[in-house]
């Protein structure tokens, strides 16, 4: 009996190993597929995965509690890609319009679309603070999709108008979230308490990403680019605990390494060891790039495969989440052009919702959510990688270039040096 059970325990254990390396392989397969045709990973990756969940139902197998795997692999994930998309960016004055642009755009747009699209649920349901709770989710851009998609984009400006949006997007719909959350009503000592947090939430960030940044230009040890990412991960979710939004300091700490010069006062910048930062800030560059490929992979996969197909062919889902669909490309659309005046391809079509957007509805208590609402999340993530796909191809071929995104595995354009 005993060398019954190890000999199944060890096929297990050989099983795991050979479907986590198949995974890696059919996503850089994947690659390919989304530099020729523009159809996003994401969708493949979780396409995968409701593959995979029904060849394991039509075979009886079982496979345990996946939903308890999604949150820590979706936050790591993004501490990658926002960590990822901030250290290709640059800083100078000249973009200091276009930063205050893609700040504006992520708030206004963040806030219309989630009262908008907390108006009908609150009509359907009675309750405007449940309905808004539950619409947050929805309204927020998922950086961790929309950063790889513009990586090609031949306009610079346009691809860092998106990163920046998408990055801001995310750390506004934390907060936003938060502050739902966890006031019933707007009141003036809330919006005060919100206020007093922003700040020590800026305060920290910045006296985060010095340590960092110094500790990056001291340690000796070989070891040391998971040491920080380590470091950042522990932050991230210390802060997560007192429902702080700490993913403002994954990108100013992003944001500081590729621009020492400009960001890290003079009186400071004599501590730090230059040299060293410009030799070794591709190297990190490539290892955040490779880790996040790697966890992004499993995350959607997983999810995936934990979609309940089911939810899909209720009649609800599809008018509710066509209704929140809809929403959100209309708030976009007047927004971009009436308040900032920019013309809307492609940045109209650029709006997926994905990684974020599951994190923080699993931050919704079991009893504010809304009945059939995980379906409308599924709609709505399809919908919106589908919309954004279908029109980078329509861009393509209307500018005549190709616009294929490749995946944050993608290092071969990393400079030598900063």
């Amino acid at each position: 009996m005993r060398l019954s059970v190890q000999k199944f325990q060890r096929m297990n254990s050989n099983w795991i190993l050979i479907i986590s390396s198949s995974l890696i392989l059919v996503s850089y397969l994947f690659n390919f597929i989304t530099k020729k045709t523009n159809i996003p990973s994401v969708l493949l990756l979780i396409s995968l995965g409701v593959g995979l969940r029904l060849f394991a139902d039509s075979r009886g197998f079982y496979v345990g509690r996946v939903n308890d795997t999604l949150p820590v692999l979706g936050t790591v994930g993004l501490i990658l890609i926002v960590l990822e998309g901030a250290m290709e960016l640059e800083l100078d004055r000249k973009k200091s319009k276009l930063i205050w642009q893609s700040l504006l755009a992520a708030l206004g747009i963040l806030l219309a679309t989630a009262f908008t699209m907390a108006t009908p649920l609150a009509i359907a349901y009675g309750d405007f603070h449940r309905g808004l709770l539950n619409a947050v989710p929805l309204a927020v851009i998922s950086s961790a999709i929309a950063i790889p998609s513009v990586a090609n984009l031949t306009d610079p400006r346009k691809k860092e108008f998106i990163t920046y949006e998408s990055s801001f997007s995310d750390i506004l719909g934390i907060m936003l979230f938060n502050f739902v959350l966890m006031n019933d009503e707007l009141t003036m000592a809330s919006m005060l308490h919100f206020i007093v947090e922003v700040v020590g939430i800026l305060l920290m960030s910045l006296l985060g990403c010095i340590v960092l940044v110094y500790l990056m230009s001291r340690i000796t040890q070989h070891v040391k680019f998971f040491l920080i990412i380590a470091l950042l991960i522990l932050v991230y979710s210390l802060a997560k605990l007192f429902h702080l939004s700490p993913l403002l300091l994954i990108l100013a700490f992003g944001l500081m390494m590729n621009n020492i010069n400009l960001v890290i006062p003079n009186f400071l910048r004599k501590y730090l060891i230059h040299d060293k930062l410009d030799e070794e800030l591709p190297v990190f560059k490539s290892i955040t790039a490779e880790s996040a490929f790697l966890i992004r992979t499993y995350f959607f996969v997983l999810f995936g495969f934990s979609i309940d197909l089911q939810s899909l062919t209720n009649p609800k889902v599809w008018l509710i989440g066509g209704i929140m669909v809809t929403t959100l490309y209309a708030m976009r659309a007047m927004y971009l052009k009436w308040i900032l005046n920019i013309p809307l391809l492609p940045e109209l079509f650029i709006a997926p919702r994905g990684l974020i957007t599951i994190l923080i509805f699993f931050g919704i208590p079991a009893t504010m959510v809304l009945p059939d609402f995980s379906g409308v999340l599924l709609f709505t993530i399809i919908s919106t990688n589908v919309i954004m796909s279908a029109g980078l191809i329509y861009y393509g071929r209307q500018t005549g270039k190709v616009i294929a995104a490749p995946e944050l595995s993608d290092t071969s354009d990393l400079p030598a040096g900063s």
